[in-house]
C-alpha cells in the first residue's frame, strides 16, 4: 500500500524508478551523483515505490533529536568522521549474518565537489562477498536508476577506476552538476 502511494507520488511529479538488474538478496548500492539532500529523498521514494528497503550510511551529525528516530527507522547507519569507528567491519558482519541486505552509499561522501571518492564501499563489498549495484540519479530526465551489477575484483584501485569510468559515461545528471566530478584525468578515461 505504501509502495503504491509512493510510486504514484513520484509519477505525479514526473519521476520514474528504473531497475535494469534482476532481484538480488545482498548488495552494496553505489548511488551517484550526490550533490543535494534531495538525492536521499528521491532514492528513498524510488526504492520504496518498488517495495525495496535499503539501509544507508549517513554522517552522524544528522542523527539528532528528533531526526535520529526517523533516520534509524528508515535504515540509517550513523558514521562518525570525528573519531575512528569500525563501521566497515560492522556492515560486513551484518552482511554475513543476514539473508537479505542492501546498503546504499554515496561514494563522494559529501554533497560538495569531491574527486577523491571514499573506498569503504569497495572494501565492504569485497570482504562481504557481495556485488555492487551501480545506481544513479538523473534530475534532467527525472529518473532514479539501479543500472548495473559490478562484481568487485579485490583490487580496490582498479575497481574504483572502473566505477568512476562508469559514472563518467552513465546517463546521470546531478541536481547541481557543477558539484559532481569523478576526478578522472583524460589518461584515466582512455587507458
Amino acid at each position: 500500500m505504501l509502495s503504491s502511494l509512493l510510486e504514484r507520488i513520484m509519477k505525479n511529479h514526473g519521476w520514474k524508478f528504473v531497475v535494469n538488474i534482476p532481484p538480488i538478496d545482498k548488495c552494496v548500492i553505489c548511488a551517484a551523483p550526490h550533490t543535494s539532500n534531495w538525492d536521499f529523498i528521491m532514492g528513498e521514494l524510488a526504492s520504496r515505490s518498488v517495495g525495496m528497503k535499503a539501509k544507508f550510511l549517513m554522517k552522524d551529525t544528522w542523527f539528532f533529536f528528533p531526526l535520529k528516530y526517523v533516520f534509524r527507522a528508515l535504515g540509517g547507519i550513523p558514521v562518525s568522521r570525528s573519531h575512528r569507528t569500525n563501521v566497515t567491519g560492522g556492515v560486513i558482519d551484518s552482511f554475513k549474518s543476514s539473508h537479505h541486505l542492501a546498503v546504499a552509499v554515496t561514494p563522494e561522501g559529501t554533497r560538495s565537489r569531491n574527486p577523491h571518492w571514499h573506498k569503504g564501499f569497495l572494501y565492504i563489498a569485497n570482504e562481504a562477498g557481495v556485488p555492487i549495484v551501480l545506481g544513479y540519479f538523473n534530475y534532467e530526465k527525472k529518473v532514479v536508476c539501479l543500472d548495473r551489477i559490478f562484481e568487485p575484483t579485490g583490487d580496490v584501485e582498479a575497481d574504483m577506476l572502473a566505477i568512476k569510468r562508469y559514472y563518467h559515461t552513465a546517463d546521470c545528471k546531478a541536481k547541481y552538476p557543477e558539484k559532481f566530478t569523478t576526478g578522472l584525468s583524460d589518461d584515466e578515461l582512455t587507458s
